[in-house]
């Protein structure tokens, strides 16, 4: 077992007793919005492509209630400053968030959206309707080619994140088109961006996402330069303007 922050194990074992029971129905297959699209589109205009996250709270701050209703408008407003993508926090414990929230903001918006939980067991991934579903190397371990196979067959693509050199030779042997480098150490839960400086050269052929600790201008373009293709970002755009903040992240290319 690898060691994990006591935060990480906690939620872990809150996910547990969340598991849909086996047998029971969910979706079958997804017609997906195209997320290496959506990121080409905002290249091409020199934009830097931002995953917008509907965030309600991390582990250690919360930020503010959100509605299935919030979700969407909050999404809506993400869209129209430019996001590439959104992504939704469905975990309800620690992150205060809903499969409700994730069913509002995909039927509100028309680019891609993510969901983003702790996936650990199989019935997780047939829950709820999203273009791209977060799959977390650590915790899958030796499972995580299997996880991923299953999301591809239900016509979406698996976010695969890594966080270590390890975690990302195991998502490189997957047939995981997008690798997400989480600047946090889930060990220690501190936040380094060099993480995807070190680790983004070691990356070819797949969209680089580089996630965690990116709050500035100068923080997105320090990812587009270390090779991100795109950055994901929560809680600085939710603690603020919603729309001047993601805009401002957008156009840091063009200040």
């Amino acid at each position: 077992m690898i060691y994990m922050h006591q935060i990480i194990n906690d939620i872990l074992e809150s996910t547990r007793k969340r598991i849909p029971p086996s047998g029971s129905k969910g979706i079958i297959s997804v017609k997906a919005r195209s997320f290496r699209d959506s990121v080409n589109e905002r290249k091409k205009r020199n934009l830097v492509p931002v995953i917008s996250e509907v965030k309600p709270s991390s582990p250690t701050k919360f930020i503010r209630d959100v509605t299935p209703q919030d979700a969407a408008i909050i999404a809506g407003t993400m869209e129209k400053a430019g996001a590439c993508a959104i992504s939704v926090l469905t975990e309800p414990e620690f992150f205060k968030g809903s499969i409700e929230n994730l069913d509002s903001v995909r039927h509100a918006v028309s680019i891609p959206v993510l969901r983003k939980d702790f996936i650990i067991d199989k019935a997780q991934i047939y829950e709820a309707e999203s273009d791209l579903i977060l799959l977390i190397a650590g915790f899958l371990g030796d499972e995580l080619g299997y996880f991923v196979d299953t999301v591809i067959k239900t016509g979406r693509q698996a976010l695969v994140e890594v966080h270590n050199s390890n975690e990302l030779e195991n998502a490189l042997a997957t047939k995981a088109n997008i690798i997400g480098i989480n600047n946090r150490d889930l060990t220690t839960m501190k936040v380094d961006i060099s993480t995807t400086e070190k680790l983004a050269p070691l990356i070819s052929g797949r969209i680089i996402v580089s996630e965690s600790g990116i709050s500035s201008p100068d923080d997105a373009v320090r990812m587009i330069e270390a090779g991100a293709d795109a950055i994901l970002v929560g809680s600085s755009i939710m603690q603020g303007n919603v729309y001047n903040k993601t805009s401002e992240l957008v156009n840091a290319l063009n200040r």
